[in-house]
């Protein structure tokens, strides 16, 4: 006897179309990383000047208090000389914690700090003073493994911070906090599919250039 529906569950064409976005999603996940893993410390020293140029452009970048990054792993654009002049402009940089409820919350984090991975081996500071919740933040520069110029991201599949700046898919953007991808040029796609549950980008900085997400259309051309 066929099991009727429930009315929860998709349709199959709709669960064969997420099966197929899933693997293509999978599929530019590993492509993207290992052109990522086979730059060369001269290629990503290069790349680390040309996206501190490309925040410079912000003025976001220059002046707020508090801005979040990552710790660049596994051939990630590296934020080092991003960070560098934060401090002397009495800025606050802060690293992601991942909580045992699949957020994230931000610690300060000055250069010598101790660090540690966590179970993803990623670094993280090692019992910070204070933490902030993430709709404390001024600016997150956030890592990815692809992008669109509507905003749309390629994360690691993980959804922390989706989840984390979920509260941002109720409120006008942009606003605080301003969410800026980083990634170097090559990680541009020319659409991704919006998810239900994606929260996008506002800017996306790269190597080369600034893209102001909210001066695109849905169509991916200058509005």
């Amino acid at each position: 006897m066929r099991r009727p529906r429930t009315g929860r569950e998709p349709p199959p064409q709709g669960r064969t179309r997420r099966r197929d976005v899933d693997v293509q999603r999978r599929e530019l996940r590993k492509q993207l990383a290992e052109r990522r893993r086979a730059l060369t410390p001269a290629e990503r020293i290069a790349s680390a000047q040309g996206l501190r140029r490309s925040l410079e452009q912000l003025p976001e970048y220059m002046t707020d208090v508090r801005v979040a990054g990552y710790w660049a792993c596994d051939g990630e654009l590296p934020l080092n000389l991003a960070i560098a002049p934060l401090a002397s402009r009495g800025q606050q940089f802060l690293l992601p914690l991942i909580g045992d409820d699949g957020t994230l919350r931000f610690a300060p984090w000055n250069h010598g700090d101790e660090i540690q991975p966590n179970r993803y081996g990623i670094p993280e500071p090692i019992a910070p003073k204070e933490w902030l919740a993430p709709f404390q933040l001024d600016l997150v520069l956030v890592p990815l493994l692809g992008f669109d110029r509507r905003g749309n991201r390629l994360g690691y599949g993980g959804g922390y911070y989706d989840r984390s700046f979920a509260f941002l898919r109720e409120q006008g953007r942009p606003t605080e906090p301003l969410l800026v991808g980083v990634a170097y040029d090559f990680q541009e796609l020319p659409v991704l599919d919006h998810q239900p549950w994606d929260v996008p980008l506002d800017f996306i900085a790269t190597d080369s250039e600034l893209i102001d997400c909210h001066a695109t259309e849905a169509d991916g051309t200058p509005a």
